[in-house]
């Protein structure tokens, strides 16, 4: 626009044959050459001082332009873009104002004569030009913001993701702890238990080590199923097939059989279907429990009671060992075990429970569970067929 406004101003004045035709021609053609100089200097569009100087410059050589044709009047418009893009919002107002008062005083001087519709072209197209590039700006703002909400939100989603994927690892990592400890580690343990016993039997009575070894065979059979359903992530099979109850006492009797240990189990209330997640946390809690009586209690005697109190099921575990001093537990030991009752804690405290362990030395010890129910149903019976199964 700026080159072709300036040059039809150069060839209106030749062709009319207007006075100092030469001279606009001339200074059309410098101004149109300082104009083409700023697009090629690099400082323009990082400095806000060589914007300012290039448009003065060109300002200059246009005004001496105005006063020799009043055709320069136009160029004021593309000039007002051009103002308004390179200078901050008050200045490139200033200068628009400017301009536009030099394109009237310039026009109206050519005229002679000053009049409203002398001014009212002029002052039109710096309103326009004003509105244009305001608008294009705000628009232009609200863009890149938009374009940095998305980028925050893209990272905070990676963020995110991460997070939450680092916390599930770190959840299973716990998961696959506790069930490490309540299943493989605490069935070798049984076995090493019993093996041991029949190597104190064998010189003396080879029937009560051939016993022994046939437990020790039927606990590794045990634990194998138990290291199958693991991996596959499923429910115990001691729970396969059967209630709670039934499971923890058949837990009991096998507690009682293997170990010099007589363990009774007791129902309290109305048995009634539980979520699978506690019947699994209250298994594998009774299980460690009775596995800490026989390695530690050396007690002779252990019972194990399920409570089904309508909002709320509960598990006591109590044995007559020698105690201990609960508030002088080590932190769990991974080269010698002791994640017991921290994987306890943790079964319990991620289903909204309570555990609490009452003991002391030479006074046995008691261990209770309470798991909040939100909803419970009676008690399904058991499939006999699904039972026969191997």
């Amino acid at each position: 626009m700026v080159v072709g406004l300036l040059a039809l101003t150069a060839v209106r004045a030749a062709a009319d044959g207007r006075p100092h035709a030469g001279w606009v021609v001339a200074v059309a053609a410098v101004c149109g050459l300082v104009y083409a100089v700023g697009p090629a200097l690099p400082s323009v569009r990082r400095s806000l001082r060589a914007a300012a100087l290039w448009l003065t410059a060109v300002g200059a050589v246009w005004l001496v332009l105005l006063g020799l044709s009043p055709d320069a009047v136009w160029v004021a418009f593309p000039l007002n873009f051009l103002q308004l893009h390179l200078l901050p919002r008050r200045a490139g107002l200033v200068a628009v104002v400017a301009t536009a008062a030099a394109a009237i005083s310039g026009y109206a001087a050519h005229q002679g004569t000053f009049s409203i519709a002398m001014a009212i072209g002029p002052a039109l197209g710096a309103a326009v030009a004003v509105a244009v590039v305001w608008g294009y700006q705000a628009l232009y703002r609200e863009s890149d913001q938009r374009r940095r909400l998305i980028e925050e939100l893209t990272a905070t989603r990676s963020d995110l993701a991460a997070a939450q994927h680092t916390a599930g690892v770190l959840a299973e990592r716990e998961r696959l702890a506790r069930e490490i400890h309540d299943t493989l580690a605490q069935g070798l343990s049984s076995i090493q238990l019993l093996l041991r016993a029949a190597e104190r039997a064998l010189p003396t009575a080879p029937d009560n080590a051939a016993r022994y070894v046939d437990q020790a065979r039927q606990a590794a059979v045990d634990n194998l199923a138990e290291a199958r359903r693991f991996v596959v992530a499923l429910a115990p099979p001691a729970l396969e097939g059967t209630t709670l109850p039934d499971a923890l006492e058949r837990l009991c009797a096998t507690t009682s059989t293997r170990h010099q240990v007589t363990t009774d189990f007791h129902l309290s209330g109305d048995p009634v279907a539980l979520p699978t997640a506690h019947e699994v946390a209250l298994l594998r809690i009774a299980q460690s429990a009775l596995a800490n009586t026989v390695r530690h209690a050396e007690a002779r005697s252990a019972e194990v009671t399920l409570h089904c109190l309508g909002d709320h099921v509960a598990l006591d575990v109590v044995d007559d060992g020698r105690g201990f001093d609960p508030g002088g537990l080590s932190a769990p030991d991974p080269e010698t075990g002791g994640f017991g009752i921290a994987a306890m804690r943790s079964r319990v405290h991620a289903l909204g429970g309570t555990l609490t362990i009452e003991s002391a030395p030479g006074g046995g010890t008691t261990l209770k569970v309470r798991l909040p129910l939100n909803r419970t149903s009676p008690l399904p019976t058991p499939d006999p067929a699904r039972e026969a199964r191997p």
